[in-house]
């Protein structure tokens, strides 16, 4: 066996591994929701920083 072909055979085995370990994290993995509407924490920050951009100057 050729140098060549031990390095693609090797390269290809850590790609599947890889692969492999991916899919398995993405299948076991638990969804957490998110509501951060709910709260009106991330909104509140968005509000004040467009009330102070407007440019009322006119």
């Amino acid at each position: 066996m050729t140098f060549e072909t031990m390095m693609m055979r090797s390269l290809f085995g850590a790609c599947v591994l890889v692969c492999g370990l991916i899919l398995a994290a993405m299948v076991t993995a638990k969804a957490v929701p998110v509501q951060l509407a709910a709260q009106g924490t991330a909104s509140a920050p968005l509000v004040s920083a467009a009330a102070g951009s407007v440019n009322t100057a006119g």
